[in-house]
Parts: structure tokens; sequence; C-alpha cells
């Protein structure tokens, strides 16, 4: 850590010098022009770029997996690369049509050129125009709906139910690594910061919580897709399932209002709720198991995964009630 004296200059202008060696490294000399940004008690300082985009190249020679490649792509997206250079020797049609996938997944980014042994991708969204609370606040939504609707499937033994479920996660993905994008350029550029509207702090809460409901989508998938192995249930065991699924999701639903509530001690009051309900689920998850074990071995099994994914749930509202605790608690 450096220090500088602050000095008055010319009877109303404060000034300070700037540290020989980072101006040097990062291009600042006589003339050049820097920005100033404000949080709170800081004052961050950055050179300014007459062009913000950020590019990046990655080597896609080999990628023919589709999984590797998908990710690849995703990764560059996600740390927050404006353009994006996917570079080979000779581009496979098949490496095309993954990309090309893979694009379609993501908020924002489009194909801008093709060639024999080039790819470019440009994220066309400015970072004003994405709105981290609308992406969360609509994970929420899809993704509980997805829990409920993926019980429903189950209980009801309704495939194409399920079917619809499983395909909805693609929407909770495209949110979730928008996201994420978001937070990694808010971290990287402050200039984002003051775009989007909110402290880097509560985007870092934003993007944990997101990444909660971003699980729960996924473990209702995971319901979805054992449903079209059971079938239909009924009695008791059934009821037990409704109750639990009840029970689990009033834990997130609770804890995101917490996360989003604009006054603190109503904030703190709600999260402190929805990690009081965890033990009832925990109660609830216990008695269907017991349940369950009257039933055929295999029935049984599945099952019990469904009771596991359903008290994760609650599980992940707790996490999302203790973001909701960190955002409201007082800055030191």
């Amino acid at each position: 850590m450096e220090t500088r004296k602050v000095q008055l200059t010319g009877g109303s202008t404060y000034t300070v010098s700037l540290p020989k060696e980072w101006a040097t490294e990062n291009g600042v000399e006589s003339g050049s022009i820097v920005e100033f940004y404000a949080e709170d008690d800081l004052l961050l300082v950055s050179p300014q770029h007459g062009d913000d985009h950020v590019e990046g190249t990655l080597d896609v020679t080999g990628l023919e997996n589709r999984h590797e490649l998908t990710r690849a792509v995703m990764t560059m997206y996600v740390s927050g690369f404006d353009i994006i250079r996917l570079e080979a020797a000779r581009i496979t049609a098949e490496q095309r049509r993954i990309i090309r996938d893979a694009t379609q997944g993501l908020v924002g980014l489009e194909m801008i050129e093709e060639t024999a042994d080039r790819v470019v991708l440009q994220d066309l969204l400015d970072s004003s125009e994405l709105s981290v609370l609308n992406a969360i606040t609509r994970m929420r939504l899809v993704s509980l709906t997805m829990l409920s609707d993926a019980v429903e499937a189950l209980i009801e033994d309704d495939n194409d139910l399920a079917e619809d479920v499983m395909q909805r996660d693609d929407d909770v993905d495209r949110l979730w690594y928008m996201v994420s994008r978001v937070f990694r350029t808010v971290l990287r550029n402050p200039t984002a910061a003051n775009e989007i509207g909110f402290p880097r702090e509560t985007v870092f809460d934003y993007q944990s919580s997101a990444r909660q409901l971003e699980r729960i989508a996924d473990h209702a998938t995971k319901i979805a897709s054992l449903s079209q192995e059971i079938n239909e249930i009924t009695g008791e065991t059934a009821d037990l399932l409704d109750q639990l699924e009840t029970e689990a999701i009033a834990v997130p639903e609770t804890a995101m209002d917490a996360l989003l509530a604009d006054d603190n001690d109503e904030a703190v009051e709600l999260a402190n709720e929805a990690r009081s309900r965890i033990p009832e689920v925990d109660e609830t998850a216990r008695e269907v198991d017991g349940k369950v074990r009257e039933l055929d071995p295999q029935s049984a099994q599945l099952l019990g995964r469904v009771v596991d994914s359903l008290s994760r749930t609650a599980d992940y509202g707790g996490n999302i009630a203790e973001s909701a605790l960190q955002k409201a608690a007082p800055r030191p």
C-alpha cells in the first residue's frame, strides 16, 4: 500500500499524485485523462479508454466434444468478454453448430463473423441494459414454479408436464449466466457498477442467491426426470409429498422476499423466518422417508431421491436467507 498527502492547489482544489509505477503499467502519462468513481467513502480511479470493449481469443483446436466446447464459450461469456474470437486452423461444421447452439443459450450474445478459421461472437447488450434485479426475480418465479410443477407431475404421473419442466431449465440457466457475467464485469470495471445502479456488494448478494435458484431449478428438473420412472402416487404418500413440497418452497420464497425488501428490519425478520422453517421441512422429510420405505424397493429408492431434492431446496433457501442478512447488515 502506498500513501499520498492531499494538497490544496489554487485555494480551492485538492490534488494528490498518482504512484508512478501504477501510472506506467496502465499507460497513464502527462496529458492522460483518468476517470473517478465514488463508492460511499471510497474513490476509485481508472484510466480512460476510448473503446471499452473487452476482447478475448480462444484456440478451439481439438475441441470437438459438445460439452467441452459449449463450456468454453460460456466461460468466455461469463468472464466478461464483449468480443469472443474462437480460432483454429480449420473450424469444422460440427464445431460451428455447437458454437451456434451455445450462443443461443446466452443473453445478448450474437455471432457476427464466420470464416474458415475463425468465429467471432459479440455481446450486443450494454451493462446498463442488463437488470440483475429483473433477472433474479424472473429466476425466482421460474425455478420455484418448476419445482411445484415437477412434484405435481410426479404425483399425477403427468409426463407432458414433466417434459415442460425440464425444458424450462434452459431459461433459468440463461439468466444465471447473465447474472454471473454482470457480477464479474462489476468486479473488473467500476463503470459497470454505476451503470446498473447497485453497489458491488449488492450485486454479489444477488449473484450468490441466483446460484441457489439455479440449483433449485436443477433439482426440479431431476424430480421431473424421476417422475417418468414412477407410476401415479396416491394416498398418504402423495399427501405427504405435497406437504413437503409446500413447506420446502416456502423457505426460498420467504428468503427472496427478505433479499428484495427495501427495509432492513423487515429483511432481517423475513430472513430469520425463512431459516426457522427448515427444521419443519426436515421433520416432514423424515416422515415421508419412513412412508416410502413401505413401497417396493425401486419406488422407494426413486422417491428417496425426490425427498432429498426437496430437502436441499429448503437448504438453498436458507443460503438465500444468509445473503439477505448480509445485505441488510450495517455497513462498517
